[in-house]
């Protein structure tokens, strides 16, 4: 039998500027979208670590992060 000791997730995620809006509204809605998301693996209490944030020169951003991945432990992962 196996079970998973510890688990982690490396992504990359990229925050998009809507189209169909201005172009200052569409950073202001990826600077917003960015810090939900973040709020939101705060309030899960998801452990991760932001390896790498970038903003482009569009405005929108690229995130690399490394996170728990679903509940199971993360054993030295985020070290």
């Amino acid at each position: 039998m196996k079970r998973i000791k510890a688990a982690c997730i490396t992504q990359t995620l990229h925050f998009l500027l809507k189209e169909d809006v201005s172009s200052d509204y569409a950073k202001k809605l990826v600077t917003e979208e960015v810090k939900k998301y973040k709020d939101s693996l705060n309030k899960n209490k998801t452990q991760y670590k932001i390896l790498s944030e970038e903003t482009l020169a569009d405005g929108s951003v690229i995130i690399e992060i490394k996170k728990q991945y679903n509940t199971f432990p993360i054993g030295h992962y985020l070290d």
